[in-house]
């Protein structure tokens, strides 16, 4: 199973992703072969930096985030 990052380009009305060689290769995709895609957008949340005032440091808000992993 491959898990890639891909653009996603207009094709004529609709929106279409194209495979890299090297996946279609390694997955040996064929035509008419019945793929399942996951699909899972990226947000950009950078303009949201900066508008949240805490008396906490960044490091410090990373660390207590993190404790739930450990």
């Amino acid at each position: 199973m491959a898990e890639i990052e891909a653009i996603a380009r207009k094709w004529g009305d609709s929106i279409a992703f194209i495979l890299p060689r090297d996946v279609v290769k390694a997955e040996k995709i064929r035509v008419d072969d019945k793929v399942y895609i996951t699909v899972k957008k990226e947000y950009d949340l950078s303009p949201f930096f900066g508008m949240w005032k805490t008396k906490k440091t960044a490091q410090e808000l990373k660390d207590e985030s993190r404790k739930g992993w450990e």
